[in-house]
């Protein structure tokens, strides 16, 4: 007698979160003939039985050599598997079917939850989202999620070099091949006085991914950067760290010359290149800029940097453009081009470069990619707002 396995229940129609929850049972008895799975999410399987190799296939062509696989479908549709135990002394094959429909609850094309919010210090930190005497860790993450999620489309800033923020959708983004997966929003514009490059306010930000293998619903499984136009190339310093120090609100502070920076010294750093130097305070924000929330003496960070992208054009300190990178970075290109503000999950690398496959990603991380200050216009800072899975139609 054949048997069928429905990892949703059919007539309370409870929709299946994004993660692989309780509610998607793993195979641990064996594998059933059949079963039922929503577009975009995961039905992980494992055979109870052991061998010396295994394959999986799905409609004939191999997904995996290992003892479990996640199966994830981006398109309705019947889908024919095999598993294989390849051993001399006990071999086994199995053929069965998964059928995959139309989510019950539309899933949203938008932001759903954020992680994490963890910003370096910057002039719009305690700004962007607002902090308010008393807040907690827990407040500005759930006021980072009100912002940037669903239609909401309020900017949070990400401060100086590595700091970033965590975020997914109530689904698993698929990796289509060939295709632009996910679209993020900045606040970048294009100035006009140099008409030859592509310049004005680009902040750009690194994109890193994660697929949540181990199905907890947590971003705790590796991330891997999306490797943008500048990843390859020599100017580009790949595994930097940098350690910012909390002011001393006591301390004198150091007034700029150009009359706009009211202390030049506000927040000392140091980094694994062996440089320092400082995060200035200006007169346009006279609030901290380190995290309210925090009140550790020190905050690290680490990741990819990019080459500066700023010039003083004036010459006087007074007119800077921050020009613009060509591809693969969030808050680089303005919003009107939106293939300049999308990203491929195919271009995933590992730690030293070479190409990951991913069949989705679960968890989405921007961070600042420079480490720069450029002069009364402040550090470099990654602005975002919303984001998009662009296999969804939008709702605006």
């Amino acid at each position: 007698m054949k048997t069928m396995r429905y990892i949703f229940p059919i007539a309370a129609a409870v929709m299946v979160t994004s993660s692989c929850t309780d509610e998607i049972p793993t195979v641990n008895l064996g594998i059933d003939d059949v079963y039922y799975v929503y577009r975009m999410q995961k039905l992980p399987l494992e055979s109870a039985l052991t061998g010396a190799e295994y394959r999986w296939t799905v409609d004939g062509q191999p997904v995996s050599d290992e003892r479990s696989y996640i199966f994830l479908a981006g398109t309705e549709g019947v889908y024919d598997l095999t598993f294989d135990i390849i051993d001399d002394d006990t071999p086994y094959h199995f053929e069965f079917t998964v059928n995959v429909v139309h989510e019950e609850v539309e899933y949203s094309p938008y932001i759903s939850r954020v992680y994490e919010y963890c910003p370096a210090p910057g002039q719009f930190i305690n700004k962007m989202p607002q902090y308010d005497a008393g807040d907690t860790y827990a407040d500005i993450l759930r006021k980072a999620e009100e912002s940037i999620s669903g239609t909401n489309d309020v900017m949070i800033s990400l401060g100086g070099f590595g700091g970033y923020v965590t975020f997914g959708f109530d689904h698993t983004v698929v990796n289509v091949y060939g295709e632009y997966d996910f679209r993020i929003w900045g606040n970048s514009f294009y100035e006009l006085t140099d008409p030859i490059r592509r310049g004005g306010s680009a902040e750009p930000g690194i994109v890193a991914v994660s697929y949540d293998a181990n199905c907890n619903g947590l971003p705790d499984d590796p991330f891997y950067e999306l490797a943008g136009s500048e990843y390859y190339k020599p100017s580009t310093v790949h595994g930097y760290s940098i350690t910012y120090m909390c002011p001393d609100p006591d301390r004198e502070p150091d007034a700029g010359d150009d009359g706009f920076i009211t202390d030049s010294r506000y927040i000392s750093w140091h980094d694994s290149d062996g440089g320092n130097g400082y995060i200035g305070k200006n007169q346009f924000h006279d609030q901290s800029y380190w995290p309210e929330w925090i009140s550790a003496a020190s905050m690290d960070f680490s990741g990819t940097r990019l080459a500066d992208n700023g010039i003083d054009t004036s010459g006087t300190g007074r007119y800077y453009i921050l020009y613009c990178y060509d591809w693969g970075y969030v808050d680089n290109h303005p919003n009107d081009y939106p293939e300049l503000c999308s990203f491929d999950i195919g271009w995933a690398v590992d730690d030293t470069g070479m190409p990951v496959f991913l069949p989705g990603v679960d968890f989405v991380r921007v961070y600042t990619g420079l480490n720069q200050q450029c002069g009364w216009l402040g550090e470099t800072s990654t602005e975002l707002s919303r984001a998009q899975d662009l296999h969804i139609d939008p709702l605006f």
